[in-house]
């Protein structure tokens, strides 16, 4: 399984953006498709995941009510729209995939498959 994020950039305070993750490979088997984020200094955190078999979507408290992850299945990519972004948004976005769902979802030491990453950056 092959991922690829983009979407990331430059929006002030209040904006929206909206990322993509567009996977390729033995995709159909993939059950987890999951948005980290990583600041400078600290660890990569969860921000949301969708567990594509019963079509469910999690979140992280800190982006509930702002942030929604959506797909496209014909194309193969979910997509993370961010609304209302706060400079506490700014961060490295990665998408990452696994086979089967965890209920530990939110560690990023159970995914097998990362894409590359994509900068937000918000300013106030």
């Amino acid at each position: 399984v092959q991922l690829q994020a983009s979407g990331g950039g430059l929006v002030q305070a209040g904006g929206s953006l909206r990322l993509s993750c567009a996977a390729s490979g033995r995709t159909f088997n993939t059950d987890a498709i999951v948005w980290f984020r990583q600041a400078p200094g600290k660890e990569r955190e969860f921000v949301g995941g969708l567990r594509r078999s019963l079509r469910r979507t999690y979140y992280a408290d800190s982006v509930k009510g702002r942030f929604t992850i959506s797909r496209d299945n014909a194309e193969n990519t979910v997509y993370l729209q961010m609304n209302n972004l706060k400079p506490e948004d700014t961060a490295v976005y990665y998408c990452g995939a696994r086979i089967n769902w965890n209920v530990d979802y939110a560690n990023p030491r159970h995914y097998d498959y990362w894409g590359q990453g994509t900068q937000v950056t918000v300013s106030s």
